[in-house]
């Protein structure tokens, strides 16, 4: 858990479009946003390097900022007016896309230390764990009430369930299961056809490897071996090829429409790698070429030899 301090009517000297600022202490703050994957930072960069620095305009405040803000303010220093009536300099060090402490794609972080009395009181508890209770939470805030302090509880997960189960991403999701199943389908009868057409040879190979003595065993090794090379550049070259396009594609594609069922969403959905998509494919494909000719050469040590040979001298 961590304290921030948030007003959403932060106004920048420098234009006319308000924006969110949140004091916070650098240290948990820092590790909040590692913890959560949402633009995590270094902690000496947000924090001043004079303790005496209290945000005025030969003093700045370091600020992490969104690209909007950066882009439409520039780096600064400029003077930011609080909705007190009071002002802090800041700097812009740090850009990133998302911040724990605030929603949407204008704001600035700083150390709370560097705001105003009034403005660094502490707003905002931003909590993070293994198995956060929203009834829970919601209960402690309800019993808060009667102290003249109502608390609103927000929790991400139940933010992403109202988002999910729309017509759009239940169709996507659908037409890339009837993708994949297509694709899959394709694999194996390219595979198939593939043993099909190669099944002679291989059995008149086992048959004479037999006559010369070599066991049933070392037969079916020496087919696995030999569909191995081509199986795992196969694979490997798939997983590197997936990995490939989805970092090459990422930057143009937005997921959120197909993602969230409502545009005004906390965060967006950007395209990711995920290791065990790429790694389940290839490694599916592995086992299918490696398992179809040692089943064919156990089936063929099983029929003999004399008929395989006649197949092969044929």
């Amino acid at each position: 858990m961590t304290e921030a301090s948030v007003t959403d009517e932060a106004q920048p000297s420098l234009g006319s479009r308000p924006v969110s600022l949140a004091g916070v202490e650098p240290d948990a703050y820092v590790h909040l946003s590692h913890h959560t994957g949402l633009g995590p930072f270094d902690a000496s960069s947000l924090r001043p390097a004079d303790a005496a620095t209290t945000g005025s305009a030969d003093r700045p405040l370091p600020a992490l900022a969104s690209p909007r803000v950066a882009d439409e303010y520039g780096t600064g220093p400029y003077s930011v007016l609080l909705p007190d009536g009071t002002s802090v300099t800041v700097r812009i060090v740090l850009v990133r896309d998302s911040t724990p402490a605030v929603l949407g794609d204008d704001f600035l972080i700083v150390d709370r230390t560097g705001l105003p009395r009034a403005a660094a009181r502490t707003t905002t508890l931003l909590l993070t764990g293994d198995a956060l209770n929203g009834r829970a939470l919601r209960s402690a805030a309800e019993g808060t009430a009667g102290e003249g302090t109502a608390a609103a509880v927000q929790l991400r997960a139940e933010e992403r369930t109202r988002h999910v189960e729309s017509p759009l991403q239940s169709g996507a999701e659908r037409l890339y299961g009837v993708a994949v199943a297509a694709g899959a389908g394709y694999a194996v009868l390219a595979l198939v056809l593939t043993v099909l057409r190669t099944a002679p040879e291989r059995g008149a190979l086992l048959a004479r490897l037999r006559t010369m003595g070599m066991t049933r065993a070392q037969g079916r090794r020496l087919l696995i071996l030999t569909a191995l090379p081509q199986a795992f550049l196969a694979a490997a070259g798939g997983m590197l090829t997936g990995w490939a396009d989805i970092h090459l594609l990422s930057p143009g594609i937005d997921l959120t429409a197909v993602a969230l069922a409502s545009p005004s969403v906390l965060e967006g959905a950007v395209l990711r790698t995920d290791p065990l998509s790429l790694a389940v494919p290839a490694l599916t494909v592995l086992l299918l070429a490696i398992g179809v000719p040692a089943d064919q050469a156990w089936w063929t040590s099983r029929r003999g030899s004399v008929r395989e040979l006649r197949l092969g001298d044929d």
